[in-house]
């Protein structure tokens, strides 16, 4: 499936398109923007759509009226979900995780633009995107204990004690307690930390700068960021000299080289 990025119209999310960047808003900013079933659905079969979508170079994923998302919607998931049968249940589970597969397996990356609420599964997508912008007021936590759920949920016992350290990623998945900006920041789970007034815009020039990149190795990058977690470093050494190689047989590369000979700036096209 390919999706056209100036007409696609999702019916659970906000789309924008501009300059080679898609922003992802999610938008129900009356309930702290929860997700629903049909809502992880459509979030899971845009992100599948864009390994198709190449005129797509980077995506914002944000959430309006001052919060990313509050996870799953309590009335419209969770209360569901305490009355179906084990087949439904595995369906569910599989479908949110696919979700954060689609997220780590399309080649552009994304920047998550954070801001007051960020929690459950509002803090898998987080944990999900490749970079992640944060205001001071942003609250991050994996609640899934608070509901009497194990911690590992959506591939988090695998992501998160990458990004900080197993100690902390046990401390927060066992105990589902927040985990402030500063933290955030000073753990690496944030980037960095901007005012909220212009948190959409910081997001929005990082993604257009990548987006003017060599987009094509972004996603050559995208891939060995995850495929070199469980190989030693031997494989990981010849994975990369396989995937290097592939990258200097680009016209990009070639640009590179023949704009820094006429000291100019290159222009990359991503093939």
């Amino acid at each position: 499936m390919k999706l056209d990025p100036e007409t696609f119209a999702p019916g659970h999310f906000r789309w924008d398109f501009s300059d080679g960047v898609a922003t992802v808003t999610l938008n129900r900013p009356e309930r702290k923007n929860p997700l629903t079933f049909e809502s992880y659905a459509e979030l899971r079969d845009a992100f599948r759509a864009l390994v198709y979508t190449p005129e797509v170079k980077t995506v914002v994923v944000t959430g309006a009226g001052g919060n990313f998302s509050s996870g799953g919607d309590v009335h419209e998931i969770i209360g569901p979900l305490t009355e179906m049968e084990m087949p439904g249940l595995l369906r569910f589970t599989r479908m949110t995780g696919d979700l954060v597969k689609a997220m780590r397996a399309c080649p552009q990356p994304i920047v998550a633009a954070l801001d007051g609420v960020c929690v459950g599964a509002g803090a898998i997508l987080a944990m999900a995107s490749d970079i992640r912008l944060a205001t001071p007021e942003t609250k991050t936590a994996f609640l899934f204990t608070r509901v009497g759920l194990a911690g590992c949920d959506m591939g988090a016992c695998a992501i998160l004690p990458r990004l900080i350290g197993q100690g902390r990623a046990s401390e927060l998945l066992f105990t589902g307690r927040v985990m402030s900006a500063e933290e955030g920041e000073r753990w690496g789970f944030h980037n960095r930390l901007v005012e909220q007034g212009s948190l959409l815009d910081e997001a929005r020039t990082l993604a257009r700068g990548l987006a003017r990149g060599p987009t094509f190795a972004h996603g050559i990058t995208k891939t060995q960021l995850n495929s070199e977690w469980a190989v030693s470093l031997e494989t990981a050494i010849e994975m990369e000299a396989q995937a290097q190689a592939i990258c200097m047989a680009t016209n990009d590369f070639r640009r590179a080289f023949e704009a820094f000979a006429a000291r100019k700036t290159p222009e990359f096209k991503g093939d």
